[in-house]
């Protein structure tokens, strides 16, 4: 495999990190994961915005350079020959002598690498089962962060628990995001998601949703939800890059309507690549 540091394509077992790379000891970066459909990117634009977004809000010095970090990451697809699958992109602010405040000359390192990825398929025709946890994470989850310390143990959970997926809540009115998704329900024929703030990731596959959602006339409502709505919702689905739209049957071993994907869920599934054309998203999803 090659990978992507900084400007150079470069064989993995080359790809040497410094032990005091602040991303290795600190969690000190942010990353995307981006999805790569018959040898095109999925709304590349919205995921360099984000990344974007991420590195300003973490204080991070680094100038992304849109149409050349394209380049390198098509030269990254077509030199692995990677016609489906992904990429994962991370920038540090990296290495210097281990200390809390940011070094005085920040030099970040990005990598990038391919993912093999795959469509869902079992999952999205029969659906998932998750458990609820709560949610003791750190208040900037907008900020697409290495720090997934508390994603990674809450997902152990459920897998644990026989789950595939953690619902994380604030208190028992406030649902928040997955472990690794957004999370929707739809009530009435009225779907429903988590603003934007800093409690939830602010997702591609979410925006494309609802994007997805104005073209084929479904009402959508941007708005907090607790536990009990989502335990007595019609439908509940996740969404993530890598997971695209996975209807969820259980909670907590409690049945989700009649234990099988909605109505809504598998419209906005067979739609999911209608608009695989446009390069960016609307700013108002």
């Amino acid at each position: 495999m090659l990978v992507l540091m900084n400007e150079t394509l470069i064989n993995r077992n080359d790809a040497v990190i410094d032990i005091e790379d602040r991303g290795y000891q600190f969690g000190d970066g942010v990353y995307e994961v981006i999805r790569y459909y018959d040898g095109k990117w999925f709304l590349l634009d919205d995921h360099l915005e984000r990344l974007k977004y991420s590195l300003n809000e973490a204080e991070i010095d680094y100038n992304v350079q849109e149409e050349k970090l394209k380049a390198r990451l098509n030269d990254l697809m077509e030199q692995n020959q990677v016609q489906d699958g992904g990429v994962y992109l991370q920038v540090t602010r990296g290495f210097a002598p281990r200390n809390h405040p940011y070094p005085e000359h920040q030099q970040p390192t990005l990598t990038a690498y391919p993912l093999n990825l795959k469509r869902p398929a079992h999952d999205q025709t029969h659906g998932i089962h998750t458990i609820t946890a709560e949610d003791f994470r750190w208040l900037r989850c907008d900020i697409k962060s290495l720090n997934l310390l508390g994603n990674v143990m809450t997902k152990q959970k459920a897998i644990d628990a026989g789950a595939s997926e953690a619902i994380f809540y604030r208190d028992e009115s406030h649902v928040t995001e997955g472990s690794s998704t957004n999370v929707f329900i739809v009530k009435n024929g009225e779907l429903i998601t988590h603003p934007a703030d800093h409690y939830i990731l602010n997702g591609i596959t979410r925006r494309h949703l609802l994007y997805l959602a104005e073209r084929l006339n479904i009402p959508y409502r941007i708005d907090v939800f607790g536990l009990e709505a989502l335990k007595n919702a019609d439908e509940v689905f996740v969404s993530s890059t890598s997971a695209e739209i996975k209807p969820v049957v259980s909670i907590d071993d409690q049945i989700i309507s009649n234990g099988e994907p909605g109505s809504i869920t598998n419209n906005l599934l067979e739609h999911y690549f209608d608009h695989l054309s446009i390069t960016k998203l609307p700013d108002h999803v």
